[in-house]
């Protein structure tokens, strides 16, 4: 490989969100990547901090074409200049625009497990959160079509957030489905944000859809969040875009976030992105590679050594959803078990609802030798759980 992910970067003192931990643990929780970013991100951020002035900061044209360009080619979606809104981040956009496309008192769609943070945009705003599970087929989720319809046919059911790869299952879904719940969000008259952020982390050979290119009717009721953020580990530049085809929408997505103070980038934001679009690929491929293995690694190593636990199939994110029922229903205790005794810091399922509590979430973005040290831990900590 040109880049190194074997690194050891060494991330404690440096106020990391993920890091701020004991000396002894080892987090692997927060979705948060634990390899430098692409040298052309550090060299455009270095260039632009030589610079000396820090003043206030518009996107640019670059911007704007680094985005386009790079979802015509990796995705095969034709985003107008005009659809894009840059914003300081795609979880404080969704929450402004669950306050601009619903009412006060109205159900969210969101389909369970999922993002937990989807609840909080959706209940500190005043809305209700109105669950679809889905529904266990053996390794991997499903859509339950009639539950989803039933759900979204609600006469308070206005708006639906969908997670587009899933998280935390891991799940790429098909144009097929997408085109079915687009079917029934214009049938019932439900407005679709569409959370793309883990779009660039599929398994090599692997294609997500972007939901507003299925066809003019599907992009004409949503708002599509995008970042480089994820893919490239630079979520502490804050900057992501929100691209709305449908007028209508736009205006009310453009005042919310707006109103909010949302829409204005740091200086760095802008040309961390673009340097990510333009210059980023080859790093972006070699990472994805380099993450899969781990994904590959860590299930052959959970399938001989803790054969309790049951990783579901994924083919996106650098996040392992691992079925922990066999060993408990409250993966809250597990956890907090497994951090005590052993100092792996991972992440209980229940936050995500759905059957989130028979779950964990596992962060695998990081160097080999770092996830090896945390699969032992995880052993131990479950072996001395059940003992």
């Amino acid at each position: 490989m040109k880049y190194d992910f074997d690194k050891l970067t060494d991330r404690t003192c440096s106020h990391s969100l993920k890091w701020d931990c004991a000396p002894h643990e080892l987090p692997m929780w927060v979705a948060d990547m634990d390899f430098e970013t692409a040298p052309c991100i550090a060299q455009a951020v270095s260039a632009r901090a030589a610079q000396g002035i820090f003043g206030y900061t518009v996107a640019g044209e670059e911007w704007y074409s680094s985005v386009i360009d790079w979802w015509k080619a990796r995705h095969g979606w034709q985003i107008r200049r005009e659809w894009l809104i840059l914003c300081t981040g795609i979880v404080p956009a969704v929450t402004s625009m669950v306050k601009r496309l619903s009412n006060v008192g109205d159900e969210v769609v969101v389909q369970t497990p999922v993002y937990d943070i989807f609840f909080h945009s959706i209940e500190n705003t005043g809305r209700r959160v109105l669950e679809s599970p889905l529904v266990r087929s053996g390794d991997n989720y499903e859509i339950d079509f009639a539950d989803l319809e039933q759900k979204l046919s609600r006469p308070d059911a206005t708006l639906m957030i969908l997670c587009n790869p899933h998280n935390p299952a891991g799940r790429i879904w098909s144009a097929e489905e997408l085109k079915r719940v687009g079917d029934l969000c214009i049938k019932h008259g439900v407005t679709v944000i569409s959370d793309e952020i883990h779009c660039d982390i599929t398994a090599p050979g692997c294609e997500y859809t972007p939901f507003a290119s299925l066809g003019r009717e599907y992009a004409d009721i949503c708002a599509v969040c995008l970042s480089a953020t994820k893919a490239f580990n630079i979520a502490g530049l804050q900057c992501a875009a929100v691209a709305v085809p449908n007028k209508f929408i736009r205006a009310a997505v453009e005042r919310g976030l707006n109103s909010d103070e949302l829409a204005e980038p740091n200086c760095f934001a802008a040309v961390a992105t673009s340097a990510a679009f333009n210059g980023g690929a080859e790093w972006l491929d070699e990472a994805r590679k380099y993450l899969f293995k781990n994904r590959a690694d860590a299930e052959d190593f959970i399938f001989k050594n803790i054969p309790s636990l049951r990783p579901v199939k994924s083919n996106a994110t650098y996040l392992m959803w691992v079925d922990c029922s066999a060993v408990t229903r409250d993966s809250r205790r597990l956890v907090e078990h497994i951090r005590s005794a052993t100092g792996l810091w991972i992440t209980a399922g229940d936050q995500y609802r759905g059957d989130g509590a028979a779950y964990i979430r596992i962060n695998l973005a990081c160097p080999a030798a770092r996830l090896a040290d945390g699969l032992q831990r995880l052993k131990a900590g479950v072996e001395s759980f059940k003992n």
